[in-house]
């Protein structure tokens, strides 16, 4: 049988930080019952009746799962527990936010079957926070963080984000060796991406907010991971760095471009060669679910070409990059000339030295990964 994902997801926040673009909204505690009643009724339709069998890795994200109260969390983890058959889940991860964990919701995530927990920082300045509209301080991570360690989470992703207005490169080092030193299990590290739709978007378009420069970014970026090389965290992609074995699963299942469920309101899946998402307002995705249908916005049967074009765009994230005979292979059969294009265009990128060559493994390096969107671009099918 083969190994695929669940990924749920919770649309509340506290409130919504000015460069989110995912779905998320403040709800009251009425608002995220309902809520909850609505994902048993989804699971239900994906059931049928039976446990999903299959699950490898399950990941809660949002929003702020853990806004949740400990009543509320205890409901989700038993949705979950009554629809799925959990002897194969290896890896079990829930987003949360610094100031919204508790000691009490610790506990119940680790009863719930939680062994995987992840928290998004950002920075370790507070001014910083302020800027980015976070609503927690340096002093509510670390008290959240040594909570969750003395509570018995032996596995936690920190996130973090570089490369935005007021932010200076001491700035950055400062927050990497602060958090190095908690030594987390996992760090995420990402670029800010001022993401059409968001209030950042408008501030960047009447001219409140700037875009980094990018040589400051390509330093910032460097600097991380020849930092956190010596201090034993392995980069397996572009943002994402581990300790040993410490790689998130769930991700992965992302980056192989395996099949997962997609759960929630604006989720997406990938399930039997179809790509869907949900609808992304409470309305239709309510009345889709009282209907007995999934609430499916958007389905989308890959084609061989799109599934190659996933094939290389999320390979190439990933440190190890992808097979050169199997690309090459599968990109053949669907176009000779794109083919013999590609094959130029790869031989030029390893003359450069953007491009490696790892036995039949190739993968970007360094400088590489510093253009990737323009690598995969030259190399996309159309």
């Amino acid at each position: 049988m083969k190994s695929i994902g669940l990924y749920i997801h919770i649309p509340f926040c506290v409130k919504k930080c000015g460069y989110c673009d995912f779905t998320s909204y403040r709800g009251n505690e009425y608002q995220i019952d309902e809520y909850l009643d609505y994902l048993e009724k989804e699971l239900n339709l994906y059931s049928e009746g039976n446990l999903i069998e299959g699950v490898q890795t399950i990941f809660i994200g949002g929003g702020t799962p853990s806004i949740l109260s400990p009543i509320q969390l205890e409901r989700l983890f038993s949705i979950v527990r009554a629809k799925l058959d959990m002897s194969g889940v290896v890896e079990y991860t829930m987003e949360s936010n610094p100031g919204s964990l508790t000691r009490e919701k610790l506990e119940v995530m680790k009863a719930g079957g939680l062994n995987r927990l992840s928290i998004g920082l950002q920075a370790s300045q507070d001014h910083l926070l302020k800027f980015l509209e976070r609503v927690h301080s340096y002093d509510e991570f670390l008290e959240s963080y040594a909570l969750a360690r003395n509570i018995g989470f032996e596995n936690i992703n920190i996130d973090l984000m570089f490369a935005y207005q007021g932010q200076t490169l001491d700035d950055w080092k400062q927050t990497l060796s602060r958090v190095v030193e908690l030594e987390p299990d996992h760090i995420s590290a990402y670029s800010l991406i001022i993401e059409e739709g968001t209030k950042f978007y408008s501030m960047y378009q009447t001219g409140k907010l700037t875009d980094y420069d990018e040589d400051a970014y390509v330093q910032m970026y460097r600097y991380t991971i020849d930092y956190l090389a010596g201090k034993g965290y392995k980069q397996y992609e572009i943002s994402n760095f581990a300790k040993e074995d410490r790689e998130c699963r769930h991700n992965l299942l992302y980056w192989d471009d395996r099949e997962y469920y997609g759960l929630g309101l604006g989720s997406s899946g990938y399930l039997n060669g179809t790509r869907y998402s949900n609808h992304n307002d409470f309305e239709s995705y309510y009345r889709n679910l009282d209907a007995g249908k999934k609430p499916r916005l958007f389905v989308e049967t890959t084609s061989e070409k799109d599934r190659l074009n996933e094939y290389l765009i999320l390979g190439l994230r990933k440190i190890g990059g992808i097979s050169q005979s199997e690309y090459l292979t599968r990109l053949k059969r669907i176009s000779e000339d794109k083919y013999l294009e590609n094959v130029d265009i790869i031989k030029a990128y390893i003359a450069s030295g953007h491009i490696l060559v790892d036995g039949d493994h190739i993968r970007l390096s360094q400088t590489g990964l510093e253009i990737s969107d323009t690598i995969s671009l030259d190399l996309l099918l159309d």
